[in-house]
């Protein structure tokens, strides 16, 4: 059994951190059985969320995860592809991983408006008392890696036209296909839909927001991959099958 610590859900979602939900779309595209505990940061391997216990093993960062699971079970969702589609495939991944990422944090806890919404489920993590100081220190200290980064470094407006060209680049690349890489769902699905769902169910607009809304197959596609591997879900689903 593969148990997945992570963070809370909310907004319809099943995880806050899109590498969360990346991490467990893989694992349901994968048909590998799965239970979920809240996850704590704190003694986790990387000091990061999601992590996941596997025959005893811990393990951290959502990517690595996928490729030793791959190596255990074999390749399940990309043995198909040609050497080219993988390459597409890994750009893609890596457009959003190290990259888009970026503008999410920043559409998140730096936006005054989306702070307020993302504060109270950061908040509900913390001890009780001291939890209010403590978030606020962990704010300064995701500005100060954002600015460390470089995305912090830009005005919103450039921030916002970097995130929104990366989603007029996935736009195009989809296309009218029913997957990233084509008929058939890859690994790079899991990772896209992770992104995709973390912008447009986030409460809080955004430039990002409306621009992802406004790309009907990125809408449509986000759609399609929700009622082929979450139909069955709803918030407090401990386990995948």
């Amino acid at each position: 059994m593969i148990t997945l610590y992570q963070g809370p859900a909310a907004w319809g979602i099943p995880n806050i951190s899109p590498f969360c939900v990346k991490l467990e779309t893989w694992l349901r595209m994968a048909g590998l059985p799965y239970e979920v505990r809240a996850g704590d940061v704190r003694g986790a391997p990387k000091g990061k969320i999601p992590h996941v216990e596997i025959d005893g093993r811990r393990m951290g960062d959502s990517q690595l995860i996928i490729e030793h699971l791959e190596r255990v079970h074999g390749d399940r969702l990309d043995a198909h592809l040609a050497p080219e589609a993988r390459a597409r495939g890994y750009v893609i991944r890596r457009m959003l991983d190290e990259a888009f990422y970026w503008v999410v944090v920043y559409a998140r806890w730096v936006e005054p408006d989306a702070w307020a919404v993302y504060r109270p489920i950061i908040l509900s993590l913390m001890p009780p008392v001291i939890g209010g100081p403590i978030v606020e220190l962990i704010r300064r200290r995701i500005k100060s890696m954002l600015r460390a980064q470089g995305t912090g470094l830009h005005s919103r407006e450039e921030v916002y036209e970097i995130g929104k060209a990366d989603l007029t680049a996935l736009a195009a690349l989809l296309g009218d296909q029913p997957f990233m890489l084509g008929a058939e769902p890859s690994s790079v699905d899991a990772t896209v839909y992770a992104f995709l769902v973390s912008v447009l169910r986030f409460p809080a607009d955004s430039p990002v927001k409306r621009h992802a809304e406004a790309q009907p197959h990125l809408v449509a596609y986000c759609e399609r991959m929700r009622q082929r591997y979450y139909a069955d879900w709803k918030p407090g689903a401990s386990r995948g099958e």
